[in-house]
């Protein structure tokens, strides 16, 4: 965390146009209907004025005032709290700290998976790729039970989910028929959603349809 001296009237997001991370904390802002300011960050480098803030260096960050946060998982709690309506979070403690431990499984268990997946390694991808599958069809009995992961409501679970499943197909990874009218069923569910729609960047909405057409 980081105290920074200029106050800022808006929230000010510093992201990746592709990034993973950083479109999971943009559904969330887009959910709350948050006004904010987007500064893209080039991946391969790092920004002095985002090293100032975020002493990794990394996106996403997130500037409100005088506070800096660059952790995806605590931008999208403190959002959640700042801006009670919707709620994205159960309301009870014991539902609030399995879905904590769902998304820290996913990020623990995904994540290295995701990485290797946008590595350009070919071995890397192939071995990657099989093992996300794997995690995926374990998903499906909750796919298939209720509209969302954690029942009627959406989460920071499914905004967590939401833009994994939107890069499978650039990431090349399908499923078989019957697979994918359950993973597709809910993936639709989560970006027909206006939040998600107004999450996306250029560069994802083009990520998208690049695959789309070479998969056609």
């Amino acid at each position: 965390m980081a105290i920074i001296t200029n106050k800022r009237s808006v929230m000010t997001l510093y992201s990746g146009a592709i990034d993973i991370l950083s479109h999971r904390v943009r559904i969330v802002l887009a959910e709350k209907g948050v006004s904010y300011e987007v500064i893209n960050v080039e991946l391969r480098g790092k920004s002095e004025d985002l090293l100032e803030l975020n002493p990794y260096g990394s996106v996403p960050t997130l500037v409100d005032r005088e506070l800096a946060l660059y952790e995806p998982n605590i931008i999208a709690e403190y959002l959640d709290e700042r801006f009670p309506h919707p709620p994205l979070m159960p309301v009870y403690p014991v539902a609030r700290a399995k879905a904590r431990l769902i998304v820290y499984r996913f990020d623990r268990e995904w994540g290295p998976l995701i990485r290797k997946l946008e590595s350009g390694k070919v071995n890397d991808i192939r071995v990657a790729a099989k093992e996300l599958i794997s995690y995926i069809l374990q998903l499906m009995p909750v796919f298939s039970s209720s509209p969302y992961f954690l029942g009627d409501d959406f989460t920071l679970v499914d905004c967590c989910l939401a833009p994994v499943l939107w890069r499978l197909p650039a990431w090349g990874i399908t499923f078989s028929p019957t697979e994918a009218k359950v993973i597709n069923k809910y993936a639709e569910r989560l970006f027909q959603r206006d939040s998600f729609q107004a999450s996306l960047t250029e560069s994802e909405q083009e990520l998208r349809k690049l695959s789309e057409v070479e998969t056609a």
